[in-house]
């Protein structure tokens, strides 16, 4: 890799986290898929060579345990999920080069010739470890298939991660208490030969790998933990028929673990891609190092793209990614997207609205930056469509193109006017510094704001009170201002800027215009335009969040039990306590009101988030676990209670004096009824 600027000669590979086949799709995951689509064809508008390859994640325990209770194998219920995002994924303009599954041969074959190549260079060993085993069903109980408490920080957690806690990675034999999942019994712990990637041997090829790095600032901070502290190898195969079978000898029953094969299927599907076209010699890419690899990937699985992965990557003598950009999660009406309660807005079901899919892509591309939490609203979305696509750029398209037509049939003979000249070329640079920086959000606000810029010189000029000879510079100056915003505009809306660019008459397509095009002559001649955007009406809103809501209590009283990386739990009540205490232990306890003043997410920490709380006093910094379940952007000016006379801690590296009080797992803020100001005690 290069690590220059882009464009650079060698071409990019952009991956996105595998979706793992075993459930339908729904915005949250789409967010991930449609931001790294959106980034390859920015990267392309600025004369990058760009590919887009991911495919579907078809091992693991997670499908072996649905497909054992649809009664079907492993094999078929997998698939089933993977042609489903073949077809989902297309109908929101996310456009994969190479769209495979890890179950194919070419990535069976380049998994096993992964882990020769870790045995030849002497990374795996073999280690007799615990393995948690189900007596009554006589059978292993790797990962998913074993429940317990996490070694860690004791909350409750599946058998390869503490999903409810700590948010670790745990290997096999760590999970205390075990319970098989399969016949809800204690397990119990065997010894078994299990093969190893040594990490530790590469630890310190890891810590300068996470120094050079680009991309965001939670994926290159959040592994330090791990990089910098004991580094633990990584147990690399499972009790468990479903999978890639271990290549090598003394392990014929055993097969690879599924992030063994998972991650591999990007470089499968970059092979698979070069061996159909002539545009990317894939070894060139993975090997030789002439390529610049991109990973956008969900904050959940970090540890996975920059411990495990570049490892794995040395370890076979491949070449590691030049960034890793970690999405934030996507919340619903400021709580957590939830499977189990239906707090989801599922892929099928956005369409069954009639929305066009280029108005959720902006929504997610440019709601927030790449590692920060989207939390989608229904009139959020319909605020941003209305005052953003319907009011700035549709607004400016349609009269400027309008205006040309009508009165000119299409481009004036006249010349750029500097001020527009400098405006558009302005626009170019920012967009180009903003893509250098990983930062989608800031490009597609630029390309707004031109637009913003057009609507505001049309009515400064007013050509509508001008004769032709007058008014024909003007509409020069904005039919090149519509071109530019279809250049810039199209990796966020891309089927809206072909619309554009086929009204301004241009030859080709928008997909193939780079950022150079932005100040290129428009045609002399073009038709009359039609309206781009329809705005989203309150009421139609207002039906939207009945409809959530009414589906949301419908999951909640019938139970479901789905599964989400970003899933809460039904509520459970706690029992009350038997032990009380005295009115005086309680009176110890300094109860505030507290104002928030500010609040912004701790880096490398998926659910902290750093407030400044004023308690009348002072402004205390207080560190509360609502990363994830609040809109932080939202929270200034929210009153809380504060447990002042807490005894300060230090929660990854940042001081916290006091503790802001929430209730249950979506931590709902205990605020006042009332006006009481900061300061207040509460009695």
């Amino acid at each position: 890799m290069s690590y220059e600027d882009y464009p650079t000669d060698d071409p990019a590979v952009v991956t996105c986290g595998l979706p793992y086949a075993n459930g339908d799709l729904h915005i949250g995951h789409l967010r991930g898929y449609v931001s790294a689509d959106a980034f390859t064809r920015a990267l392309r508008k600025l004369g990058q060579q760009a590919v887009y390859v991911c495919g579907s994640d078809m091992h693991g325990t997670p499908i072996a345990v649905e497909a054992e209770k649809e009664g079907v194998s492993p094999e078929e219920f997998a698939l089933r999920h993977h042609e489903q995002y073949l077809e989902t994924f297309p109908r929101f303009n996310v456009d994969f080069d190479q769209y495979g599954h890890t179950h194919d041969e070419t990535n069976t074959e380049l998994t096993k010739e992964f882990v020769r190549a870790w045995e030849d260079n002497g990374y795996v060993h073999e280690k007799e470890i615990d393995v948690a085993y189900d007596p009554e069903a006589d059978q292993w109980l790797p990962d998913r298939f074993v429940e317990g408490s996490c070694p860690y920080c004791g909350e409750h957690a599946r058998g390869d991660e503490c999903d409810e806690g700590c948010q670790r990675h745990l290997e096999p034999g760590e999970i205390e208490d075990p319970v098989s999942t399969i016949t809800g019994n204690p397990a119990e712990y065997r010894r078994r030969e299990h093969k190893f990637l040594r990490l530790s041997a590469l630890q310190e090829h890891l810590q300068g790998f996470i120094n050079r790095v680009e991309g965001t600032s939670n994926a290159q901070n959040q592994p330090r933990e791990w990089i910098e502290g004991e580094l633990q190898d990584l147990c690399i195969t499972r009790d468990m028929d479903w999978g890639i079978d271990y290549p090598g000898e003394g392990a014929e029953d055993l097969v690879l673990y599924v992030w063994v094969d998972a991650p591999i299927e990007y470089v499968s599907a970059t092979k698979q891609y070069s061996e159909r076209t002539d545009d990317v010699d894939w070894e060139s890419v993975w090997k030789d190092g002439d390529g610049e690899i991109v990973h956008v990937i969900g904050r959940d699985i970090i540890q996975h793209h920059t411990v495990y992965w570049p490892a794995m990557l040395e370890a076979a003598d491949y070449t590691e990614p030049r960034a890793v950009c970690a999405t934030g999660f996507v919340n619903i009406d400021g709580k957590g997207l939830s499977t189990s309660k239906n707090r989801a807005i599922w892929a099928e079901e956005y369409l069954d609205e009639g929305f066009h899919p280029d108005l959720l892509r902006y929504y997610m591309t440019t709601a927030s930056g790449f590692e920060r939490d989207v939390n989608f609203s229904w009139d959020r979305f319909a605020e941003r469509v209305n005052s953003e696509l319907a009011d700035v750029v549709g607004n400016f398209v349609y009269r400027a193109l309008l205006f040309a037509n009508r009165n000119f049939g299409g481009t004036p003979e006249a010349s750029l006017s500097d001020e527009v000249e400098t405006e558009i070329a302005q626009a170019m640079d920012d967009y180009e510094d903003a893509l250098n920086d990983y930062d989608l959000r800031t490009a597609g606000e630029r390309t707004v704001a031109l637009a913003r810029f057009g609507n505001e010189y049309i009515q400064r000029n007013e050509p509508w009170k001008l004769d032709d000879e007058a008014a024909a510079p003007v509409i020069r100056d904005c039919v090149q201002l519509v071109k530019a915003v279809a250049v810039l505009l199209h990796p966020f809306t891309p089927e809206k800027a072909e619309e554009i660019w086929t009204q301004l008459g241009e030859d080709g397509a928008a997909a193939d215009a780079t950022v150079a095009d932005c100040l290129q002559e428009p045609p002399a001649e073009f038709g009359e335009p039609a309206e781009l955007f329809t705005k989203v009406e309150d009421e139609r809103v207002a039906e939207l969040d009945e409809t959530l809501q009414e589906k949301i209590e419908a999951a909640s009283s019938d139970e479901s039990d789905d599964e989400d990386v970003n899933d809460d739990p039904d509520v459970e009540l706690e029992a009350l306590a038997d032990d009380r205490i005295g009115f005086e232990e309680f009176q110890s306890l300094d109860l505030r009101v507290g104002e928030i003043q500010s609040a912004e997410g701790i880096d490398g920490a998926d659910d902290l988030a750093r407030l400044e709380v004023d308690i009348g006093h002072e402004v205390r910094q207080i560190v509360a676990g609502i990363k994830q379940l609040h809109d932080l952007d939202a929270l200034p000016g929210t009153r809380v209670v504060v447990v002042a006379n807490l005894e300060k801690a230090e929660l990854f590296g940042v001081e916290s004096n006091g503790m802001v009080l929430a209730a249950g797992e979506d931590a709902d803020l205990l605020t006042t009824h009332g006006d009481s100001v900061p300061g207040t005690k509460v009695r």
